[in-house]
Order: structure tokens, then sequence, then C-alpha cells
């Protein structure tokens, strides 16, 4: 009875954990990404979260029950039913945005090592390059035991810096929503900017989806979707939440909000073991993210080889893995600033066009019938 329970609990929960723990490194482990995508307009940042959980929420159900129904798992076969030869077209987004969201991470690994200890930029990148090849050479138990003990050390991590500057800073918080200030930027956007900025995050953080894939194969029935959606929406969304109230702590502080990584400006004044556990942490977050989102790349690549009879070795998967850092790292001397700014929202219309549209289109279907259809 007990494994029963651990069973069904592991499957409604895994998938959520798995794109949690894909989602932080480009999503929000710097902060930076917080400040384009909702803490620059203040106190109506709140509404870009809630379009942020509504969308990963539904996104989550839509493919899950994509992939249930249709009995597919890696992102080629889905996309072939959604949008049949078109799949290219996101083949191509998600690769591009693939090595974009890498390089953010290794930008970042960079510039967080050489502020907090000092150590050349490279150093850190060479952390993630060779902690990555690692994990994608090991394969899927060990991705999914070491990114579930990570999402729990991470949840913790985060909820003792909010509640740190939540503790210490509370009346500027206040004083931010008691005086609703929304003009950061120097203007006051209207709601429905910040309600397309947070369509927008989700949008660039579609690419998080094939590397959860094989965590639905446990998935069975429609409910099972819907909860585990939900779920997966709560855990993607908690620490954007968390990050972003804690920055109101900050609004009227341009070091912070302009910074680079505003989680270091933000916790500069506390105990320096903050700032060790905040880099241990967010180092953690930035080898997570990439190995999840090759992973996804890896399991296209070994499905396909599957079709004709043959498997990827563990020593191919460390060297695709290895390509696409090295591709991402050159990339990353652009910057995280203008990476995220930039970048981040021309994937965002990309992923939207290729990945999220179709499967909207598909739910009215996919919620009229329960069959798995068989290739």
């Amino acid at each position: 009875m007990k494994s029963t329970s651990l069973n069904n609990l592991k499957r409604i929960v895994l998938p959520g954990i798995i794109l949690q723990s894909v989602l932080i490194g480009g999503g929000y482990a710097t902060g930076r990404e917080i400040v384009e995508y909702g803490a620059k307009f203040g106190a109506n940042g709140w509404i870009s979260g809630l379009a942020i959980f509504t969308g990963f929420s539904l996104i989550s159900i839509l493919s899950m029950e994509a992939c249930r129904q249709w009995n597919v798992y890696d992102y080629k076969s889905l996309l072939k039913k959604l949008i049949g030869k078109g799949w290219m077209a996101y083949e191509a987004v998600y690769l591009a945005g693939s090595i974009l969201i890498i390089a953010v991470m290794a930008a970042a690994a960079g510039e967080l090592l050489h502020t907090t200890l000092g150590f050349n930029k490279w150093f850190g990148v060479s952390i993630i390059i060779i902690a990555v090849g690692f994990l994608n050479y090991k394969g899927d138990e060990t991705i999914a035991k070491l990114e579930t003990i990570g999402t729990i050390a991470l949840f913790i991590t985060y909820f003792l810096f909010a509640s740190s500057i939540f503790s210490t800073r509370g009346e500027a918080i206040a004083e931010t929503f008691g005086q609703w200030k929304t003009s950061f930027t120097g203007t006051t956007a209207p709601v429905g900017v910040a309600l397309a900025t947070g369509i927008l995050y989700v949008g660039y953080n579609l690419g998080v989806y094939p590397a959860s894939f094989f965590t639905y194969r446990t998935i069975e029935t429609r409910k099972q979707s819907v909860v585990a959606g939900l779920i997966s929406g709560l855990l993607m969304t908690t620490p954007w939440f968390l990050t972003y109230f804690a920055m109101m702590a900050f609004y009227s502080e341009p070091d912070v909000l302009q910074a680079a990584v505003p989680w270091l400006a933000m916790l500069k004044n506390f105990h320096p073991l903050y700032i060790i556990l905040f880099s241990i942490v967010v180092g953690w977050t930035l080898i997570e993210t990439a190995t999840g989102v090759i992973h996804g790349f890896i399991g296209r690549i070994d499905a396909e080889a599957r079709t004709k009879g043959r498997q990827l070795k563990k020593v191919h998967k460390a060297l695709i893995s290895l390509t696409a850092l090295i591709a991402a790292l050159l990339l990353s001397q652009v910057g995280i600033i203008d990476l995220v700014a930039r970048g981040y929202t021309l994937l965002a219309y990309g992923l939207i066009a290729v990945y999220a549209l179709p499967l909207l289109v598909c739910s009215p279907w996919l919620f009229k019938t329960n069959q798995s259809v068989r290739n």
C-alpha cells in the first residue's frame, strides 16, 4: 500500500520537480530574469506572476496529456503530431534557445565566481562543462535523483534568502505596495504590458519541457495530467514570487535592479555565509538547467537512433553535451543583461509560435477524447 502511494506521489510530483530544476537556472537563478519579466513594474509585477503561473500550469497539463494520449515522449515525435513537418522549425528554435539559455548560465557562473571569490570567469565556465557532460553521460536515473535533491535544497535556500529580506526590509516592501510604486523604468506600464510580459516569460521558458518528457511515461489518466500540471505550475512559479517580493524591498535602488546578478546585490549586507551559500545554490541551478536542456535534445537524438535499431552510447551523449556547451560559451561573451533582455524575448516569440499555439489549438481535441493513440 505504501509503495503504491509513493509511486502515485512520484507520478504527479516528479514532472514538476524536473521542470522546476531545469527552469530555475534560465528562469530566475540570478534575479536578472525577474527584473526584466516582472519586478521592473513594481507593485504591478504580481500581474506578470499570475500570468506566469497560469501559463506554466496550462502548458504543463496540455504537454502531459498530449504525450500520454499519443504515447510519445521526445519532442520530435510530439511536434510531428502537433505541426507535422513543421517540427523542424521547432527543432531550430529549440536548439538556438538551448544554446542561448546555456550561454546565460555560463555568463552567470563566470560573473558569480569572479564577483564572490575573485576567480577567473573561465573557471566557473569550466566547472559547468565538466558537470553537465558527466551528468548527461550518466543518464536519466542519475539526473532525476540529483535534480530531486537539488530542488529540495533550492527551495529551502530561496525561502531562507527571501525570508531574511522580508524580516529585515519588510517596511520597504510595504512602502512599495502602500504607495503603489510602478515607475522604476521612468513611466508606469499599463497592466496589459505586465500581463503580456508574463506570457513572454512563459514563452522563452517553453524550451524546458522536452527535458521532462521522460517523466510523463508513468502518467496514466487525464486527472493525473491535470494534477501533475498544476503542481508543476506551482513549483515553477513559487521561486519567481519569492524573488519578486524580495526585490520590492529594493525597488527604489537602481544598483540592485540594474545589477547583472541582482541577488548578489540584495545579499551584500548579510553575513558572508549567505554569499557563499548563494554561490553554491546558483552554481547548482546553472548545472541543472544546462543538463536538462541538453538532455531534452539528447532524448530526441536517442529516439531517432532507436527507430533505426541503434542506441546512443554514453560517450556520445557526453560529446553532444560538450559540443553544445562550447557553442554556448562563445555566445556567453555578450553578457547576461543583453542576453536576457534581447535574446530571451526573441526566443519567447519563436517558442510560442511553434509549441504553445499548436498545443492550445489541439487542446479541445485532447480534452474531448481520452484514448491513447499509438503510432
